[in-house]
């Protein structure tokens, strides 16, 4: 593993992950380009930056090729995060167009520039596959065509083969990484950034939280310094080249029990107010869930020595006071 300063590329460095991951880079004395089109991102998670000659902010769409033409071909890496998410509301073309293209430029870019390339995938990928804990080598259960919300993991999947077409067709390194439910202050506050930013804003306003579907679905939550240090050192480490690799904690919830646990860490009285709704309530069309999501993590721990280190509660207790804080200020 080299300690020496590199020159990396992020692309979504705006956004709740990118911005987090800005922040290492640069305190690690890295240079850092970052191309965000600011759609789901925000300038404030950057602006603290602005003046530090190692950073520069390009904003621009990633699925046009001139976006990457006027840049520079120095890069030591590519750490690609932009991306569309899980359709809920419609929109599976964006999902499915956006992070082909996206990924596509990326690593034309990588192969420009001859350099390492991460590609930020998702658990999602794994489905609907009963056999949890997932490692890297579990199979994907994917669900009907005719569901939308499996556009996200199929446009994901895809990205992840290109990955390796890529790395075998033009010997670039390609790392893959499988996140796992990350959250933490710079989130975004609706169901982009997950349950957990939904259930906050309910609590802190007085509201009924909303729980799509029986809240017996569980997930594993990661804070974001975890996630980060993850990605951190999948980009600057060779081990990880040519790896897929999950990212997260393996500590496994239900929905409920976490909207719970926010109420709760939130010091509000009395018991949560819950409301259970139905998919079809909000997509107007069939919808289907994962029951269960956990990671196996050995790899990533054996590889680069990166565990989930904060505990869920310490992590939701900084989450709700950054919320807290954001919205006071007038944030969205």
């Amino acid at each position: 593993m080299t300690s020496r300063p590199q020159k990396f590329l992020v692309t979504g460095v705006a956004g709740f992950l990118g911005s987090h991951l800005l922040d290492r880079l640069l305190e690690a004395g890295h240079t850092v380009v970052g191309v965000d089109n600011v759609s789901m991102g925000r300038l404030s998670n950057v602006e603290h930056h602005s003046a530090n000659p190692r950073f520069r902010l390009v904003q621009a769409d990633i699925t046009r090729k001139d976006t990457f033409d006027a840049l520079d071909s120095d890069f030591d890496c590519v750490v690609h995060l932009a991306a569309f998410k899980i359709p809920r509301y419609g929109k599976a073309i964006d999902t499915l167009r956006i992070n082909y293209l996206g990924t596509d430029e990326i690593l034309q870019f990588a192969v420009r520039s001859k350099c390492k390339c991460v590609i930020a995938s998702t658990s999602d990928i794994y489905g609907r596959n009963p056999a949890v804990p997932f490692s890297e080598e579990s199979e994907s259960v994917i669900g009907s065509s005719k569901v939308a919300r499996w556009s996200y993991a199929v446009s994901k999947l895809f990205d992840e083969h290109l990955a390796f077409a890529y790395q075998e067709s033009f010997e670039i390194p390609v790392t893959v990484l499988r996140f796992f439910g990350s959250y933490g202050p710079r989130q975004h506050l609706t169901w982009w950034g997950g349950p957990q930013s939904v259930f906050i804003d309910s609590v802190l306003n007085g509201r009924t939280i909303p729980i799509h579907g029986d809240g017996q679905q569980t997930r594993s939550f990661t804070f974001v310094t975890d996630t980060v240090e993850g990605i951190y050192q999948s980009a600057v480490n060779p081990a990880a080249n040519g790896e897929i690799i999950n990212l997260g904690s393996n500590r496994e919830v239900t929905i409920l029990q976490l909207a719970q646990l926010i109420h709760r860490l939130s010091g509000q009285p009395g018991e949560a107010k819950i409301e259970l709704v139905p998919y079809e309530s909000f997509t107007g069309k069939r919808y289907e869930d994962v029951r269960r999501r956990v990671p196996d993590v050995s790899l990533c721990e054996r590889l680069l020595g990166v565990k989930a280190k904060v505990s869920l509660e310490d992590g939701l207790t900084r989450t709700i006071e950054w919320q807290k804080a954001f919205t006071a200020k007038g944030g969205k």
